[in-house]
């Protein structure tokens, strides 16, 4: 485990980001299972509407009833997503040496020495090493702004946009060109795009990396290119 140094630099949502999570969700959740609630009778008379039988329910029972349940159901549901962001929240510590990344109690340093080049991607801090291959690829809602100006700060060798963009083709199942097996993971990662399972998507990022092949998303297409080794 890595230890933070006078200088380092850290980018994350800060304790904002927290806040609107964890009272904002929860409270407009109330809010609208409150609405909800209030509008149970008009819900429960339309046959394509799910939950058909929760809002009858809801219809049925008096106000000092109804009103606390609805809306504390859907205010769990803002407590579950409060959950899953935090877990998701990116933090980067830049430091003169190293890059820490730092998601759900799990971190992983990049030695200074092996990156080549780090920008952005869409939501995507990414970096490369001298080869052409990525180190990292971790989505956030960071700001692009905030991470330059971290990483430039710390001499890191920022570029304002991937060099090796024109090298990608997007995928087609069976298209030739790729090593064995990668067609096979490039099929799994494309189901797991469309559940949007996203711990799986990156797991066989890492996979395809260690075969050489470099993945980009547009949506749920993708995009792929050989590292040269």
């Amino acid at each position: 485990m890595s230890v933070r140094e006078p200088g380092d630099i850290v980018v994350d949502g800060g304790v904002g980001e927290l806040v609107v999570m964890w009272a904002g969700f929860p409270l407009l959740g109330a809010g609208l299972g409150a609405g909800l609630t209030a509008l149970s009778g008009w819900i429960a008379g339309l046959a394509w509407f799910p939950f058909q039988d929760v809002f009858e329910l809801l219809d049925r029972w008096p106000d000092e009833r109804s009103y606390p349940l609805g809306a504390g159901v859907v205010a769990l549901a803002g407590v579950a997503l409060a959950v899953v962001g935090t877990r998701e929240r990116l933090r980067v510590t830049v430091g003169r040496r190293s890059v820490r990344l730092h998601r759900d109690r799990h971190g992983r340093d990049v030695a200074r020495a092996e990156v080549a080049g780090v920008f952005v991607d869409g939501k995507a801090l990414v970096l490369l090493d001298t080869a052409g291959g990525e180190l990292a690829r971790e989505r956030s809602d960071l700001g692009a702004g905030r991470l330059r100006e971290a990483f430039t700060g710390q001499g890191w060798p920022w570029v304002d946009q991937d060099p090796h963009r024109d090298a990608y083709r997007r995928w087609v199942p069976g298209l030739p060109g790729l090593p064995a097996g990668a067609d096979a993971l490039l099929r799994a990662r494309e189901r797991a795009l469309k559940d949007s399972r996203d711990a799986e998507v990156r797991e066989l990022h890492g996979e395809l990396a260690r075969l050489g092949v470099v993945v980009r998303d547009e949506g749920k297409r993708q995009y792929w290119r050989l590292v040269d080794r």
